[in-house]
């Protein structure tokens, strides 16, 4: 079903967004079918959640993108690429985590993202001159903590999948996570958003410890888990919980 915000967020030009701008994200059939539902939905997710400054809007945007891409809600997807881009995402971090996200949630959700992407970028009057370069000049690596990690993975995992192996080591980490089109940062932020939605804490201590190396801090941290909790369901949060614990620990020693 198509929301009540369809013909005004695919609008070429748009107003910034503002957490009460969210409510429009909600099908009709919310309110008809599930009152309560709305109204937790309007009190506490988009009243409360979405304002909490811990987090910026921008911020927020980008992880319920990533974590909605995870879990190939492809019925809303176009109306968050909206959201997002009214928030301060540029198209180009967008199709950028596209891409990233391919690797990390798979190949089919990353198509239907980009299919979803497309009449929202065509309304908008999106070029491909807005958009990351194919083959653009690649942020310096960190050769000695690359070689540190690839020699774990490749003592561990040599034996088991050298093609794995070998693809983590050129295509993600002396390629992908090298682009400039998404900061570091960001890189990060929906990696680990992406883990979180998929269910995958096991894979989150490297990623959150990357993470808070590229400048996220702990407080924001702890306000994307409190968001995703929403988004991706109290269980998968909680399951979460340990490993940033952990991460948030180790940190302070």
């Amino acid at each position: 079903m198509k929301t009540r915000l369809a013909a005004s967020a695919l609008a070429v030009v748009a107003a910034p967004l503002a957490a009460q701008d969210l409510s429009t994200t909600l099908p009709d059939a919310v309110g008809q079918v599930a009152p309560k539902l709305e109204t937790y939905a309007q009190n506490d997710l988009f009243g409360s959640v979405w304002s909490d400054e811990q987090l910026s809007m921008r911020d927020r945007a980008l992880v319920t993108f990533a974590a909605k891409l995870t879990r190939n809600e492809t019925d809303s997807l176009s109306e968050h690429v909206a959201l997002a881009l009214d928030a301060g995402v540029t198209p180009a971090e967008i199709s950028e985590t596209i891409t990233h996200l391919a690797f990390y949630s798979g190949w089919g959700n990353a198509v239907a993202a980009a299919e979803s992407a497309a009449p929202v970028f065509e309304e908008r009057g999106v070029s491909s001159e807005d958009l990351p370069a194919e083959d653009p000049e690649l942020l310096p690596l960190d050769e000695d903590a690359e070689a540190e990690r690839q020699d774990f993975v490749q003592s561990t995992y040599g034996d088991v999948s050298q093609g794995v192996v070998d693809n983590t080591e050129e295509l993600l980490f002396r390629d992908l996570w090298l682009r400039p089109a998404l900061d570091p940062r960001d890189r990060s932020l929906v990696t680990v958003a992406a883990l979180i939605a998929a269910g995958q804490p096991e894979q989150m201590t490297f990623h959150l410890n990357r993470a808070m190396d590229n400048g996220l801090t702990q407080d924001e941290a702890g306000a994307m888990l409190s968001h995703l909790a929403f988004y991706t369901g109290w269980p998968r949060v909680f399951s979460a919980m340990p490993v940033a614990k952990d991460v948030f620990e180790s940190r302070r020693q």
